[in-house]
């Protein structure tokens, strides 16, 4: 018996090896370079357009010229050579001739042969991190571009359907007491320029319910329902001198008044100077 289980256990195991054979051997193939090669124009970034502009093309002390490599877990050292076929200086053989990259007037067109100093450009050099210079790329710069119009299309479409009291009140944040002295028709064009102008402070103040509450507030005490003391730290009823609520330390007082009026004490306050407003 223990001479079969011998013969069926080697069976097994030929067999086990006679499938292994057989599998394909999957080989492991190198990474495809996804880089595009085209004419590429680079541009240097926040509007600065000095007529020449030159751009560190080696490694010093007071330039350094790094690249940390999340694979080989190490900063490696640039420097652009027009006769190799990296910017890596680990990477380089033989003489090395030193190359020139100069901004003018802001651009630099790179045409598609210099794919060393594409990528330098694109990938690399330190000055793209710091956001100094940066890659021409129509097609992004369409989809911000139509990001923002919509973003500035929904501000224009919450603002055009805002009532007057929530125009003066976001305007008022803006303008202060001019807003007294604008038409209805004034109010409308100026918050529809503020909503085109600046979109993301726009939708900032009308989302936040404090604003609205901020210009209750500061009508009530224009029409003397409230009164505010000369240090800015007391609210009383401007008929009977009666407190209301005291600005704690710190404090902007119409800010205070208005996270007070979200408190229950605050709400009934609220309703009797909102009928007395009416």
């Amino acid at each position: 018996m223990a001479k079969k289980a011998d013969t069926e256990y080697t069976e097994e195991i030929e067999s086990q090896n006679t499938a292994a054979a057989q599998a394909p051997v999957k080989i492991p193939t190198a990474k495809k370079d996804e880089w595009v090669i085209k004419d590429r124009l680079y541009e240097l970034q926040n509007d600065i357009r000095p007529l020449v502009f030159t751009v560190p093309t080696s490694h010093t002390a007071t330039r350094p010229l790094l690249w940390f490599d999340p694979v080989k877990g190490y900063q490696r050292e640039l420097r652009y050579a027009t006769n190799q076929r990296s910017c890596f200086v680990d990477e380089q053989e033989g003489q090395i001739v030193m190359g020139r990259i100069v901004f003018r007037n802001g651009i630099l067109n790179v045409p598609s042969e210099q794919v060393t100093l594409q990528k330098l450009l694109s990938l690399y050099h330190p000055f793209v991190k710091e956001g100094i210079i940066g890659e021409y790329k129509p097609q992004e710069i369409a989809n911000h571009e139509i990001d923002w119009i919509e973003f500035e299309l929904a501000a224009l479409n919450l603002a055009k359907s805002l009532s007057i009291d929530e125009i003066e009140g976001i305007l008022r944040v803006e303008m202060g007491e001019k807003v007294n002295t604008l038409s209805s028709t004034e109010l409308k064009r100026d918050i529809l320029v503020f909503a085109r102008n600046n979109p993301g402070l726009f939708l900032q103040l009308a989302e936040d319910e404090n604003t609205q509450l901020r210009n209750f507030a500061i009508k009530a005490v224009e029409a003397n329902i409230l009164r505010l003391s000369q240090d800015q730290r007391t609210f009383t009823y401007g008929d009977t001198n009666r407190k209301v609520m005291t600005v704690p330390f710190d404090e902007h007082p119409y800010s205070a008044l208005a996270a007070f009026f979200k408190t229950d004490e605050g709400m009934e306050v609220y309703k009797a100077i909102e009928k007395r407003l009416k």
